[in-house]
């Protein structure tokens, strides 16, 4: 095109902006001003620091922003939106001065798309206050508000503000949409919530019709993932069953719900007829959990077999993560020192995951000299601050009757408890109840199991002390 006009470049410079490669939107920016001697626009701006905001090209982003300032154009809306999406994408409180700044200058004031990128930006950053605080100040909410909100909550583990925010939104009479239920349903599959989960699976029937549900398969693949989390995996099997169109992440959230819960050969037989489908091809995720059914059910064989396909017939370099699910297959089958010798041929460095399924295989064959080798390479691995590894190594000398040992890995747990901020949920009556690692306001419990492992050890004569092992 020998001499293209403003509107043709800004089109190219708003599409490059979309695509992979936005930072070409600068360049043919400054071909369009010094080679072709065009003026820009608002349009032309306004895709600009969309541009830069997608390629975190911060300091073209300023440059830009005095252009439009120079220029006249900073009254528009649509300007000043991206220009607050620019330094919102900084994550950081310096781009939340900076957006605040373009924000209070705007006259606009009651522009929902700049309310939702500065609640978006709260969100990345991490600031829960400030991201409610921008919620309620807001003097119109839609649907991507709540959806925003909601989705923040669920992705910074909010998960019991974000189902009171749910309810709040479904009284404002808002008609939900895919991605605000999706989110929803990932919170009632992280809180065990059966009700509400059932809520929405009925409100879907109601609200879609057959060609729109038809095309809900990230809809589907959510309800899948809740009810196999919430224990229902009958009707997490019907939902996959039924379903017309089915991706990746369908195949494999049923393969992990039935790993779940324990239904090894379930999952195997939904990974066959994957491929006999030929749908999908499976990913570095599918095989992980196939990997997993096959250590849990002991099907050693299949998941060698599996493991080698991986490169072979499906292209995927094994993860950390695999070898550890390899490793926890032999070692639960009790083959210990095969497990050993893989690890020590694992390009990468094993991590705890490696040695914890090790280390577990060991405790459920009575390897004690084993179980201190995996034990010494886990204490040297920075991130032991986790209890689900130094459980095993107490129990491992408590059914050896090394009191004094035991004595210094439960004193470990409690140190780490102290610093986990894990959580789990239980629902009782459609209450949700909410317990923390080392709650303190459990101190009940805890009496009465140091109350019931000093009688355990004081009758050490009359029984198996396999029994004083702890299980949290």
């Amino acid at each position: 095109m020998p001499s293209p006009s403003t509107t043709v470049c800004n089109q190219m410079i708003r599409g490059y902006a979309l695509s992979d490669t936005p930072q070409q939107s600068v360049e043919l920016y400054c071909r369009m001003l010094y080679e072709e001697g065009l003026v820009p626009d608002e349009y032309t701006y306004s895709n600009l620091a969309s541009a830069c905001a997608q390629s975190l090209m911060f300091r073209e982003g300023e440059q830009i922003h005095g252009s439009v300032l120079s220029n006249g154009y900073y009254s528009n809306s649509f300007v000043r939106t991206n220009l607050i999406n620019l330094y919102l994408g900084l994550g950081d409180e310096v781009g939340l001065v900076n957006a605040y700044k373009v924000f209070e200058e705007m006259s606009d004031e009651n522009n929902p798309v700049t309310w939702n990128s500065l609640l978006s930006g709260h969100i990345r950053c991490g600031d829960f206050d400030g991201a409610v605080r921008i919620f309620d100040g807001m003097p119109v909410r839609n649907l991507v508000s709540w959806t925003t909100m909601l989705s923040g909550c669920a992705r910074n583990g909010w998960y019991r503000h974000a189902l009171l925010l749910f309810q709040e939104m479904r009284r404002t009479g808002l008609e939900l949409d895919q991605a605000s239920l999706t989110v929803v349903l990932s919170v009632c599959a992280e809180l065990g919530d059966l009700s509400t989960g059932k809520w929405i699976h009925s409100y879907v029937n109601k609200a879609f019709d057959g060609r729109t549900r038809d095309s809900c398969v990230r809809l589907h693949n959510a309800l899948i993932h809740m009810y196999a989390n919430c224990g229902v995996i009958e009707d997490a099997c019907r939902i996959f069953e039924e379903m017309p169109c089915r991706t990746i992440v369908s195949w494999t959230t049923m393969i992990m719900g039935y790993c779940k819960h324990g239904f090894a050969k379930k999952a195997l037989e939904v990974f066959e007829w994957m491929q006999n489908s030929d749908e999908v091809k499976p990913d570095a995720r599918t095989l992980l959990g196939v990997l997993s059914a096959c250590s849990h059910g002991g099907y050693v064989e299949k998941g060698c077999r599996y493991f080698n396909e991986m490169e072979e017939k499906w292209a995927i370099s094994p993860s950390i993560e695999h070898y550890g699910c390899l490793v926890g297959l032999l070692s639960r089958a009790g083959f210990l020192e095969e497990a050993q010798r893989l690890i020590e041929t694992i390009l990468m460095e094993a991590n705890d995951i490696v040695w914890g399924a090790l280390l577990c295989g060991c405790m459920i064959h009575r390897n004690p000299d084993i179980v201190s080798y995996a034990a010494q390479k886990l204490i040297m691995k920075p991130d032991l601050e986790k209890i689900e590894y130094l459980v095993p190594m107490s129990n491992n000398y408590a059914t050896a009757r090394r009191w004094g040992e035991v004595a210094i890995w439960k004193n470990m747990i409690e140190t780490s408890s102290k610093n986990d901020n894990s959580r789990s949920w239980v629902q009782i009556n459609e209450v949700i109840h909410e317990f923390m690692a080392g709650d303190i306001h459990t101190t009940s419990i805890y009496e009465m199991l140091n109350r019931l492992s000093n009688e355990i050890r004081y009758d050490d004569n009359h029984h198996d002390t396999s029994e004083e092992l702890i299980n949290l």
